[in-house]
């Protein structure tokens, strides 16, 4: 892994487990197209929603090659979300996150429906998602949370993976 400077985020109001997800309309990009979709016209069972940063960034192909590599997309559906555009996603698709699809969010305004908006040091005026986690059950309820409190940061993916276990016992 490469080495980096790690900053620690302020705290943040995220949304935790017990609460519904909030609802959302937004671009759902896929490998080949892409449609404005509801979160809960996507949510029929355990859900997996992964917030991540720019698509360009180090951190979101380490989470990606992650997913791919335990095949989370085979076993429940997998959302992201992030600021970058329906283009930059279809980029992001052909190579990795096989199966999955992927929320833009140019405003951040779900991003920040959801507490895990930090601001981009050195570009003013830019906030992205911080690296998030929210498995959901049928009803859009919040099983599973973890919110990254620095950067870069990325979830305790076994966690992640006993939890969908949980789910979807």
């Amino acid at each position: 892994m490469p080495e980096f400077d790690v900053v620690e985020l302020p705290e943040t109001d995220h949304v935790t487990a017990g609460e519904t997800a909030p609802e959302f309309t937004r671009s759902l990009v896929g490998e080949e197209f892409w449609e404005d979709r509801s979160l809960s016209a996507v949510v029929g069972g355990p859900t997996l929603l992964v917030f991540h940063p720019m698509d360009g960034a180090f951190q979101t192909t380490y989470v990606y090659n992650e997913i791919d590599d335990r095949g989370w997309a085979d076993t429940l559906p997998v959302y992201g979300v992030s600021i970058s555009s329906p283009y930059e996603h279809k980029d992001l698709l052909a190579e990795r996150g096989d199966g999955v699809r992927v929320f833009s969010d140019p405003s951040a305004s779900v991003v920040e429906a959801y507490g895990v908006g930090h601001d981009i040091d050195g570009m003013a005026g830019i906030t992205e998602a911080r690296p998030a986690v929210f498995l959901l059950d049928s009803d859009r309820v919040v099983r599973y949370a973890w919110v990254g409190s620095e950067h870069p940061s990325f979830p305790d993916y076994d966690a992640v993976e006993a939890a969908i276990d949980d789910l979807l016992e």
